[in-house]
């Protein structure tokens, strides 16, 4: 049997960061995970150039049960932080819109830094390796793995999430969670495609991308005071809707809930583009379908004029009521989706072990010695970097907890 400071299982973003600053921290530290390839998630996040942080980062951007559980650990390590190991590497990165930061080169570039912190933390790393059974006795952990049974009084989850299975998501950390006794908070998807039951009609819209504004409606007044309003762009498939505003609101959205899609989000309010319609009317003579598609892509007003037979006309000939009623399906276009397209690609996993079972200044759980950091807590960010920024800031905060 082999003994160790710490046991981390799971080398995904989380576990990989905290494994190498344990190690730097002067603790015999071992990192164990089941896949035979290192961060995955990692790997294909960013179109494969990892958005590792967002410059702009707080419990706002966030969602759980208690989305400031994650208020301490994110204001201990900031992305400043994570940036100043990212500029002493030398790697290269690039800001897009609203903050968030991806690699000039490749997502291998953040999984090079994570190895090199572990290596430089004289971290032992065995993977492929699958752990068994997990005992707890006399304040030490003692776990069964395929390289034989090691010990350690600290043990750290960090195994994710369900989503992406075909990169090793599995449920082992919520099993481990319940075997101790802590709650968990039902997993779903999140940042995940829309699917609708009927999409027949819209099917030849796929590959349509135009930028709206998306809100779901809400159960209850304290989810609706949470709720955000997103303005981003959104990708028609064959499915449904994806893109980031599909995306964004998925986090949000629950089962039988409509979403309330603005098509024209340049447009302040809905009296403001009737009155542009109205105006349009005593202008012009062109069709319907041509003016509309001054704000929509073509191929969308196009659609969408001809599922109106009163719209294939010129508009100076169409009644200003199908134009009132035109600027309030413009503005306020509300679906209803029948469901996700699931794990297989949701980019996260909302839910997870429940943050009041949990220290927010360590991460170590009511139960002693036992850890549980990044996507596997009940803890989910935006899309744009968040999600990393939550790994990294967890990982540290449970690092330091570990030496101390």
């Amino acid at each position: 049997m082999q003994t160790f400071d710490a046991v981390i299982v799971g080398a995904g973003a989380a576990g990989l960061f905290c494994a190498g600053r344990a190690g730097q921290l002067g603790l015999k530290t071992l990192l164990i995970d089941h896949h035979p390839r290192v961060a995955e998630k990692i790997r294909i996040s960013g179109g494969g150039r990892c958005n590792f942080t967002n410059l702009d980062v707080g419990p706002q951007h966030f969602l759980g049960d208690n989305p400031d559980f994650c208020r301490s650990a994110l204001a201990r390590f900031t992305p400043q932080d994570f940036l100043a190991l990212v500029h002493g590497r030398g790697i290269g990165f690039h800001e897009k819109h609203k903050g968030q930061l991806f690699c000039d080169r490749s997502a291998q570039d953040i999984i090079d830094l994570l190895v090199s912190l572990c290596q430089q933390g004289q971290v032992q790393r065995w993977q492929p390796c699958r752990v068994g059974s997990v005992k707890h006795e006399a304040g030490v952990y003692r776990l069964q793995t395929d390289e034989g049974e090691v010990q350690t009084p600290q043990l750290v989850v960090a195994t994710g999430g369900l989503s992406i299975p075909k990169i090793g998501a599995s449920d082992w950390g919520y099993c481990l969670a319940r075997q101790f006794g802590l709650r968990i908070v039902p997993t779903r998807p999140a940042l995940v495609p829309l699917t609708f039951d009927i999409w027949t009609a819209l099917t030849e819209l796929a590959g349509v991308s135009l930028p709206v504004r998306v809100r779901t409606e809400v159960s209850d007044r304290a989810a609706r005071r949470r709720a955000p309003v997103f303005d981003e762009d959104l990708l028609f498939t064959h499915k449904g809707l994806s893109g980031p505003a599909a995306l964004q609101i998925s986090s949000y959205w629950r089962e039988g809930h409509t979403l309330e899609i603005d098509l024209a989000p340049g447009f302040r309010s809905e009296p403001e583009l009737r009155q542009h319609l109205l105006n349009l009317k005593a202008t012009s003579r062109r069709q319907v379908v041509k003016e509309i598609a001054s704000l929509l892509p073509a191929r969308l007003a196009e659609v969408w004029a001809g599922a109106d037979t009163g719209l294939n006309k010129p508009i100076c000939d169409v009644p200003d009521r199908a134009l009132s009623e035109l600027s309030v399906q413009l503005k306020r276009w509300r679906i209803k989706p029948d469901g996700t397209e699931g794990y297989r690609k949701a980019e996260v996993t909302a839910g997870g072990v429940d943050t009041r079972d949990l220290s927010s200044q360590t991460l170590q759980s009511k139960q002693p010695g036992l850890y549980f950091i990044g996507e596997v807590v009940d803890i989910t960010g935006w899309l744009g970097g968040y999600n990393f920024q939550w790994a990294w800031a967890s990982a540290h905060a449970c690092a330091g907890a570990l030496a101390s």
